[in-house]
C-alpha cells in the first residue's frame, strides 16, 4: 500500500469520489515533500507571501487571526486529512496563521504541484473543491455558534462536529475521540473565557452528556447532546454525492 493510499486525505476524498489508480498516483506525488513541525511554532504566518499549502498527515493544527491588542480568535482546527493554506496558494498572502497544537507531520504542496494535479485529474480537483467547501461551511457554522447559540449549545455543537470530522478519517465515533485541545483553545474558538469553558464542560458532564478529560472526549448520551446543540451534520456532507 502506498503512502497516498494510507493517507487520511485519501480516506476523506474517497467519501466523495471513487478514486482511480491515476488519481491515487497523483495524490502520491502530492505527498512526496514530507515535513515535520514542532508544536507551538507557526508553520504559516498571517501576512506570509509564500505560496505553499500542506496536507496534514498526523497531528492537530489551529488556524487563527491575531487582533491589534494581541488577542487571538481561533478560526478552526485542522485534523489529519485536511489541507492547510489552500486559499493562500491562490491569494497573494495568507490571511491567518497556522500553529501546530502537537508535533505534526504534513506534506508540502507547491502551487505548481496543485495546478498540475488539477490539470491531470479534473475529478480529483472537484473532490478537493468539495473538501474546501466543507471547510467554508464549518466556518459559517462557527459564526452562527458564536453569534446565536448559548454557551452549552455552542460547546456541544463544536464537540459533535469534531466527532463527525474525525469519524470520516477513522479517528472518532459516537463513543468519543482523542482530543489534544486545552480549555484555552476552546475559549479562543468559542468566544468564551477559560473559566466559562470549565464551567460549561462541568455542566455537560453533570448532565450525563459528555466528559472531556485527559485529552479524550467521551460521549455518554450522544443523542441528548445532539438535541441540546440542534446539531444537523448535513452541512458536513459526509456521505457524498459519490462521483463515479
Amino acid at each position: 500500500m502506498t503512502s497516498a493510499e494510507r493517507s487520511p486525505l485519501t480516506r476523506k476524498l474517497s467519501a466523495f469520489v471513487a478514486l482511480s489508480e491515476d488519481e491515487l498516483a497523483v495524490l502520491e506525488r502530492l505527498h512526496q515533500r514530507r515535513r515535520s513541525f514542532t508544536a507551538g511554532r507557526d508553520m504559516v504566518h498571517q501576512g506570509q507571501s509564500a505560496r505553499v499549502a500542506y496536507i496534514l498527515s498526523a497531528g492537530w493544527v489551529c488556524s487563527y487571526k491575531l487582533q491589534p491588542d494581541g488577542t487571538r480568535q481561533i478560526v478552526d482546527f485542522q485534523v489529519p486529512g485536511d489541507f492547510l493554506g489552500l486559499r493562500s496558494v491562490l491569494l497573494r498572502t495568507s490571511d491567518h496563521s497556522f500553529e501546530p497544537i502537537v508535533d505534526i507531520e504534513a506534506a508540502e504542496v507547491l502551487t505548481s504541484d496543485l495546478l498540475e494535479a488539477f490539470t491531470q485529474t479534473p475529478r480529483l480537483a472537484t473532490a478537493i473543491l468539495w473538501a474546501a467547501s466543507r471547510d467554508e461551511a464549518m466556518v459559517v457554522e462557527h459564526l452562527v455558534g458564536i453569534g446565536r447559540r448559548d454557551a452549552g449549545a455552542r460547546m456541544a455543537h463544536f464537540l459533535l462536529e469534531l466527532a463527525s470530522r474525525l469519524a470520516l478519517v477513522g479517528m472518532g465515533s459516537k463513543e468519543g475521540y482523542d482530543c489534544p485541545l486545552t480549555q484555552y483553545h476552546l475559549a479562543d474558538t468559542l468566544g468564551l473565557s477559560a473559566v466559562h469553558v470549565n464551567r460549561v464542560l462541568r455542566q455537560l458532564r453533570e448532565e450525563g452528556l459528555v466528559t472531556f478529560r485527559d485529552a479524550h472526549v467521551t460521549f455518554h448520551d450522544y443523542g441528548g447532546l445532539v438535541d441540546l446543540a440542534g446539531f444537523d451534520p448535513a452541512y458536513l456532507d459526509q456521505t457524498g454525492p459519490l462521483l463515479k
